[in-house]
């Protein structure tokens, strides 16, 4: 019989749960009872509500355990790996029975994070046995073409992953046309959305998938040189990719001559972001490259035709280079058969927010955003109503609830006002105020314009003014109609993506949610009872008990009141914090 294999969950997401502690204490009794089983740290599943996650594999098949600690780790050492008695209380998912929690992975197609999970992101070896590297030794092997090889990724319909949605098959046409003794192959991994992760996991999990995409990337339009930009933020992923391009050197898949080759030279180091969202845009990418500061330039040219030190070059983000080698190895049909006429394949989302489930899920491309919620992401925190999604990031929109039934590909989404951008979606419910959700992605955009465009610099600046003012009950007649000609200007007056969809929260927020700007410009209310300064907490007087709960537990002693007597909040003292609201238990404080 093989040995069991024990996998630990250790990307960030189960190191910050306690997944650190939950393998030592297993490395420990597997030191004091001397047992001879395989202990492996591994990627994120996608499944991070459930951290830390334990998958054993034993004889009888696998058991993945979710929410485990060091206590529970001790019950599982003794009954499942000694005993061979899964503790099926602990159990989220197994090939033996059904869980509570199957629905999440039976929606889901695994491509790019086929791997996620399941090999040991710091063993060459591990990814091999999975396939790894075979779709380069393939293209070597058959002697198989650029033009092939390009030809193959046009065919698969895969589209660049990081919010632009351009056909990668085209962007590598444009590089490979354009001719050069020196070509560079960029991977952008400055993921700086509010709620994305979804590169985070790809690179903490199965780095050489990347690898082996740019490789393949610098094979079909002849690149020597790669670079991976890589948010400083993450230093997990870049340990980890560091010692996978170490590992790939020694095997002499990087560097001079590779896969045995002639001529085939091309290696790649990393580049920590210099922590500025404007990074990820292509152009502001390569000025930080190149040592100066982060920001755009005009196009064209593109940077196929002259990007990093004027040469030609090719730029996709993880997502999409961790799809390739899938392409090449089973066929563009294995990727297409996936999505619909205009958008193929699966897409990695990753679920934040109000939502009970979340974390990552790699669906085909025209599942429903409400299959996504609810299916996958087991529906809304505490059972409250759906509200909206921030799909696309600080870049992107608000879709409505009653829009949830659209499919998710580029057209529909791009339809509503959002962007498919990267593949955040931030779920809101009830208590969500759309007017300050608005502002909160405006600040955020705001913060991280680079300043170049004057309509960027001082126009999102002078909306955010607006939003603030509307927030705060101090709202004019005219202010939504100055925010959307704001807006617009903005739009048509920015060099970059930032700048051109950096007013697309307040747009979509207005159209889909314009009752709630007037509730707060004309009545001095905010809907959700979200905005402090249009909220107020009073005391019912027929349903006070005088239990001076409330007072107790006021931070700034607001309330006063005797025992049994008919309690008071001094509305000049109240910093609005809801602690006697959530305290009372006798429903006698209003909120209004």
């Amino acid at each position: 019989m093989e040995k069991i294999k024990v996998l630990v969950g250790m990307a960030s997401c189960g190191i910050a749960a306690g997944a650190s502690k939950v393998y030592d204490k297993i490395f420990e009794l597997k030191k004091l009872e001397n047992l001879d089983f395989e202990l492996v740290k591994t990627g994120c599943t996608g499944m991070c509500f459930r951290e830390p996650l334990v998958e054993i594999i034993d004889h009888s098949g696998s058991f993945l355990y979710g929410e485990i600690d060091e206590k529970k780790a001790v019950e599982i050492f003794e009954k499942h790996i000694k005993n061979s008695e899964p503790v099926k209380d602990y159990v989220v998912k197994s090939d033996l029975f059904e869980t509570s929690d199957a629905p999440y992975f039976k929606g889901q197609v695994k491509t790019v994070l086929r791997n996620c999970g399941v090999i040991d992101p710091e063993s060459i070896c591990d990814y091999e046995k999975q396939n790894g590297y075979k779709a380069i030794k393939k293209i070597l092997n058959e002697n198989i073409t650029q033009e092939t090889v390009i030809q193959t990724i046009i065919d698969s319909g895969l589209r660049g992953r990081g919010g632009g949605g351009f056909s990668t098959g085209m962007k590598w046409k444009f590089a490979y046309n354009n001719k050069s003794d020196e070509k560079f192959i960029i991977c952008n991994a400055d993921e700086g959305d509010p709620g994305a992760f979804m590169d985070r996991s790809v690179l903490e999990g199965d780095p050489h998938s990347v690898l082996e995409g740019m490789i393949i990337a610098a094979f079909a339009i002849g690149g020597t040189e790669g670079v991976i930009y890589c948010r400083a933020e993450y230093p997990l992923a870049i340990i980890r990719l560091n010692i996978a391009l170490s590992q790939a050197r020694e095997k002499s898949y990087l560097g001079k001559n590779i896969f045995g080759k002639e001529g085939f030279n091309f290696d790649i180091h990393v580049k920590e972001g210099a922590g500025a969202f404007v990074c990820g845009e292509e152009t502001a990418l390569m000025a930080s490259v190149e040592g100066e500061r982060g920001m755009p330039r005009r196009r064209p040219p593109f940077p196929a035709v002259s990007g990093l030190w004027k040469k030609p070059t090719n730029i996709n983000n993880v997502e999409t280079f961790a799809n390739v080698a899938s392409i090449i190895l089973n066929g563009a049909e294995s990727f297409n058969k996936y999505g619909t006429e205009k958008s193929k394949g699966t897409k990695v989302f990753a679920l934040t927010g109000k939502i009970k489930h979340g974390g990552l899920v790699e669906v085909p491309m025209g599942i429903s955003i409400n299959d996504i919620i609810f299916k996958l992401g087991g529906g809304i925190q505490d059972d409250k109503k759906f509200k909206a999604v921030q799909l696309g990031g600080p870049s992107g929109g608000c879709i409505p609830e009653y829009m949830s039934d659209i499919l998710v590909d580029y057209d529909s989404v791009n339809a509503t006002g959002a962007i498919m951008g990267s593949g955040g979606m931030v779920v809101m419910d009830e208590t969500t105020c759309m007017v300050d959700m608005a502002r909160f992605f405006l600040d955020f955009t705001q913060k991280e314009s680079c300043g170049k465009c004057t309509f960027c610099r001082i126009g999102t600046k002078r909306m955010l003014e607006i939003l603030i003012r509307i927030t705060e009950g101090e709202g004019r007649e005219g202010d939504i109609e100055l925010l959307e000609e704001l807006a617009y200007q903005i739009k048509d007056g920015s060099l970059c993506g930032l700048g051109q969809t950096a007013p697309n929260p307040v747009l979509t927020t207005i159209k889909y949610f314009r009752n709630e700007y007037e509730a707060h410009i004309k009545d001095k209310k905010c809907p959700s009872y979200n905005c402090k300064k249009l909220i107020t907490y009073t005391v019912v007087e027929d349903k006070c008990t005088g239990c001076v709960v409330c007072a107790k537990n006021c931070p700034v002693n607001a309330i006063t009141g005797e025992r049994k007597k008919v309690h008071f909040i001094n509305q000049e003292i109240c910093i609005k914090c809801g602690v006697c609201f959530n305290k009372c238990k006798f429903e006698a404080i209003k909120l209004s």
